[in-house]
């Protein structure tokens, strides 16, 4: 039987041994979640978009930055539907490190997405 783990592609990133358990948690969970969700992100804030601002893929690329940032901001249910999407593909035991701090790995995982739907939307489309 296939787990959530074995959906993920293993990603090469070097952990030291001064690294914080947040930063662990991230290198080791949230970023290879983040790479197996990317398609999802991508399509469900590109319609997000277009819904919220038709002329969206109009907009200069600052623009565009800005109101990515915005949005994942300050709509809260956008910001739950992300979240939401990322923590469902986590196992029992790193749901368990979620619940320890959320809102450290909220921001984290809000961080993150911002910084990945820039470069995906913006930069290579």
């Amino acid at each position: 039987m296939t787990t959530k783990l074995d959906l993920r592609e293993s990603l090469n990133i070097t952990i030291s041994e001064t690294s914080t358990s947040e930063e662990k948690f991230q290198n080791q969970t949230l970023r290879p979640v983040l790479k197996l969700q990317n398609e999802l992100y991508i399509s469900l804030f590109t319609n997000y978009a277009i819904r919220q601002n038709a002329d969206f893929n109009s907009l200069t690329s600052a623009k565009k930055n800005i109101f990515i940032e915005q949005s994942l901001q300050k709509d809260l249910v956008l910001k739950n539907t992300f979240i939401g999407m990322t923590i469902g593909m986590f196992t029992l035991k790193e749901m368990e490190i979620y619940n320890s701090d959320n809102k450290v790995f909220n921001k984290r995982i809000i961080t993150m997405l911002i910084e990945r739907l820039k470069n995906e939307i913006i930069l290579k489309r």
